[in-house]
């Protein structure tokens, strides 16, 4: 009678798929990605699609950002993710930060306008610009707070 005692066996088919597509990405070659994430996102279950390739959109831009690789992984996957706002976003504000950590040109009011996730990223980050506008004007205290400490440490350096 007791319905809360199913096992591990009986997790959703939407996780299991989730599971399934963060395996398939750890696998991906470059020439297959865009295959991927396309697939990926036709999954009925359009939140948990999202997630999973936000998941390796943040682990390729991680490992890519700071390279010349970067701008044409961004834009392949930019058309890839056109019809879903959030995830283009997310690749524009990578795309931000690459700028802003590079040394590139970047808008004070781009980095001001972007969201919580790019702020407090930028915030941990070492480019002395970005952290003095965020310790004034950085959209939360702890965004402020975490920009205020590192220029202090990074005035001890």
């Amino acid at each position: 009678m007791n319905h809360h005692d199913a096992g591990p066996e009986e997790e959703p088919a939407e996780h299991l798929r989730f599971w399934t597509y963060l395996r398939e990405f750890e696998q991906v070659t470059e020439a297959d990605e865009v295959d991927l994430v396309s697939e990926v996102l036709s999954d009925p279950d359009e939140t948990m699609a999202q997630s999973a390739v936000l998941r390796y959109v943040d682990r390729r831009a991680a490992d890519l950002h700071s390279g010349p690789a970067f701008e044409s992984w961004a834009a392949k996957m930019t058309q890839a993710t056109t019809r879903y706002p959030f995830l283009t976003r997310r690749l524009h504000e990578w795309s931000l930060f690459r700028a802003v950590m590079l040394g590139q040109p970047w808008r004070p009011d781009a980095l001001l306008e972007s969201s919580d996730w790019l702020q407090r990223k930028t915030a941990e980050a070492s480019n002395a610009a970005a952290l003095e506008i965020l310790a004034a004007r950085g959209r939360t205290k702890r965004i402020r707070n975490a920009a205020r400490i590192n220029l202090k440490q990074q005035g001890q350096g």
